[in-house]
């Protein structure tokens, strides 16, 4: 088992994190993009914690608020990662832990995310950690 820690990210984690994004997730990803949105996180309404191991960014979530007119102030999950060879370690459930925290902190009710129908490992994942399947939804997307 690793020591991990976890704190809130800074602009020097941009490079690891586009990494994990690439390598692990698939997405392609500008450092510049990511070093621009790390300065610009608005704490009132959003948080990015990293997981380290030996000072290496071994994986990050970022968790918002999400407010809708139907229901309750809730957190949003909008990214949570782990590199493939760190996982299965509790890193992410800790990951997890730390944006619950931060939501409970904030007065939020819920936790909600998506994730892509084909990760299943993370749908297991999540199911283990408390978190029900609620409906599917089709994303729709169109560039401006």
């Amino acid at each position: 088992m690793y020591k991990v820690m976890i704190r809130e990210v800074s602009a020097d984690d941009a490079g690891e994190i586009c990494a994990i994004c690439g390598e692990d997730l698939g997405y392609p990803c500008e450092l510049s993009l990511v070093m621009e949105k790390i300065k610009n996180i608005d704490a009132n309404r959003e948080a990015v914690y990293v997981a380290l191991i030996n000072e290496i960014v071994v994986g990050f979530i970022h968790v918002e608020k999400y407010d809708i007119l139907y229901s309750e102030t809730m957190a949003n999950i909008l990214g949570l990662a782990v590199k493939e060879t760190y996982r299965h370690n509790g890193i992410g459930k800790k990951l997890l832990h730390a944006a619950e925290e931060w939501a409970a902190e904030n007065k939020m009710k819920a936790m909600r995310l998506n994730s892509g129908i084909s990760r299943t490992d993370a749908h297991d994942f999540y199911r283990h950690l408390g978190y029900n399947f609620e409906n599917e939804q089709i994303r729709f997307e169109k560039k401006l």
